[in-house]
């Protein structure tokens, strides 16, 4: 009988092609592996779970925060020998004025007694304005003249500017102007201090 032998360069050769096949079968397959099935899962179930949660939490936040929006309005309100503002809010938590101010032919006012009109009412009674809390659905007068010439004051009203500031309990901040016109602003800053209205 005759035998044929392989160079050994050939066997070397196959083994080596068959170690590289097992390598390459072992590195494509270890996803398939049970165990790292379960660890995956079990990451994916983790990342879900926690965004999950960021985004429910950032949703109650904001419920939260809109639960307690304020809302200012201002409005005027005269009869035949009366004449006054009214503040009121109709949001849903209280209003934190942080300031205000008031301008009388388009310079800035301190008090109310500088308008030259209130010279001669009979009497004027008022409340602080630039620096207090207002709680929901309350309202109040910063302002209310007696006088026998009311279409004065119906005059100088046209002359008024009032501008206020005011935030919320979680620091969202609004300015509202004459007419009502909110808007939303990032803090309640006033450049000029000389501008704050003092009442």
């Amino acid at each position: 009988m005759e035998y044929k032998y392989k160079p050994l360069s050939t066997i070397e050769e196959k083994n080596k092609n068959m170690e590289e096949q097992e390598q390459t079968s072992t590195k494509k397959a270890w996803f398939a592996k049970p165990e790292m099935i379960i660890a995956l899962s079990a990451l994916l179930i983790s990342v879900v779970t926690t965004v999950t949660s960021i985004y429910s939490t950032y949703i109650d936040r904001s419920y939260a925060k809109a639960s307690v929006w304020p809302r200012l309005e201002l409005s005027r309100t005269y009869n035949d020998n009366q004449f006054g503002y009214i503040l009121a809010n109709s949001g849903n938590g209280p209003a934190i004025i942080k300031y205000a101010v008031v301008k009388y032919k388009g310079k800035p006012i301190e008090t109310w007694d500088q308008i030259p009109e209130l010279d001669d009412v009979i009497s004027f009674s008022q409340s602080h304005m630039g620096n207090r809390v207002l709680p929901s659905n309350q309202s109040y007068k910063p302002i209310l003249v007696i006088s026998d010439n009311i279409n004065k004051h119906n005059k100088h009203d046209r002359d008024t500017e009032i501008t206020l500031c005011f935030c919320s309990i979680y620091d969202d901040c609004w300015k509202v102007v004459r007419g009502n016109n909110t808007v939303k602003v990032d803090q309640c800053h006033i450049p000029g201090d000389a501008d704050r209205f003092r009442q």
